[in-house]
């Protein structure tokens, strides 16, 4: 192994993680080298489907974050466990990615942060690193596809009764504006800047969680946003911006889009393409910034900022007060 390389320990062993650690395997300068489950068969099968030939299976978080051939911990429990399995990393010294939401709340998010000091922490918003959104972000703000006035964006998707606990039990914050509805605020965000206000409806399930929500979302550059996430119907999972010179759409997973098209008003289409490689499914551009943040020494990554990831916990809090979605994380 290269002394420039990367050693990942993956904390938890769901679906995410088996995502993110698969495109480990296309991530340059990257290496899987431990995975912790709560129990010893759980994290050797996860070796064995997408772990690499030296990785080490260990039978808790804890003896994973105290692997000292980890240089960096992948937080990938439900969000309702980040703040707790976050800091046993930083107790053991080791900088963090963990995944979205951050955490159930901003005050949970501030305190993950406190624990974090001066080590690295990142929430894992894969878009904010996708060499496309990135290039987009861009153009926008350097003023060439022109002004941003408006934004659609929708994630939905059918999630069948026996998904599992995490996406149907509110204890461990299920939910469709926590699992998918942050993707298409976060798009918002790094599209059209800071939110001024956002207002909600939706549809909870007898268990109170809620399982359709519909966003509308003002700027404080004045542009407007409409945002919907679903656990009940298969969206288009499109995005579009419009602009007071044509129109950019995302049309399918604009979350890791592979393209977009740029229609100016009144003139031809034109595709465009991400500048630079997608590493995997996009997962991997996340690690590989990471991984770049480490070898800078910095605390917090300049596309995914704290500060940032705080202000959508926060209107993430504001708007589950709205559709009347509690968590025990909210006293």
């Amino acid at each position: 192994m290269s002394p420039s390389t990367t050693r990942w320990g993956i904390l938890a062993t769901g679906k995410i993680a088996r995502r993110f650690a698969a495109d480990l395997h296309e991530t340059p300068g990257a290496a899987i080298a431990a995975v912790g489950s709560r129990s010893r068969e759980s994290a050797e099968a996860f070796v064995g489907e997408v772990g690499g030939e030296d990785t080490r299976a260990h039978a808790s978080y804890a003896d994973l974050v105290a692997d000292p051939d980890v240089d960096v911990v992948y937080v990938a429990s439900p969000h309702s466990h980040h703040l707790e399995h976050a800091r046993l990393a930083f107790a053991a010294g080791k900088p963090v990615l963990c995944e979205k939401p951050l955490t159930l709340t901003r005050a949970e998010g501030e305190a993950l942060f406190e624990a974090a000091g001066g080590l690295f922490c990142m929430e894992a918003m894969w878009t904010a690193c996708h060499p496309l959104v990135i290039d987009l972000q861009r153009r926008l703000r350097a003023g060439e596809l022109g002004t941003p006035r408006q934004l659609h964006a929708d994630l939905g998707l059918v999630v069948p009764a026996d998904a599992g606990q995490r996406m149907w039990d509110p204890a461990l914050g299920a939910g469709a504006l926590l699992d998918l509805g942050i993707y298409p605020l976060a798009f918002a965000r790094l599209m059209l800047g800071p939110y001024a206000a956002a207002v909600a409806v939706g549809d909870l399930s007898e268990s109170g969680i809620d399982l359709d929500v519909a966003i509308a979302g003002r700027h404080e550059s004045g542009a407007v946003s409409a945002l919907s996430a679903s656990m009940t119907s298969a969206g288009p999972r499109s995005a579009v911006i419009a602009t007071d010179e044509g129109i950019l759409t995302l049309p399918d997973n604009f979350h890791h889009p592979s393209y977009a098209v740029w229609t100016p008003t009144g003139g031809d289409p034109q595709r465009l393409e991400p500048p630079s490689p997608v590493y995997g499914t996009g997962l991997g551009n996340e690690a590989a910034h990471v991984q770049d943040c480490l070898r800078d020494g910095l605390s917090e990554s300049p596309l995914v900022p704290r500060s940032q990831t705080l202000e959508l916990l926060g209107l993430m809090d504001d708007l589950r007060r709205q559709l009347g979605v509690r968590y025990a994380a909210d006293g």
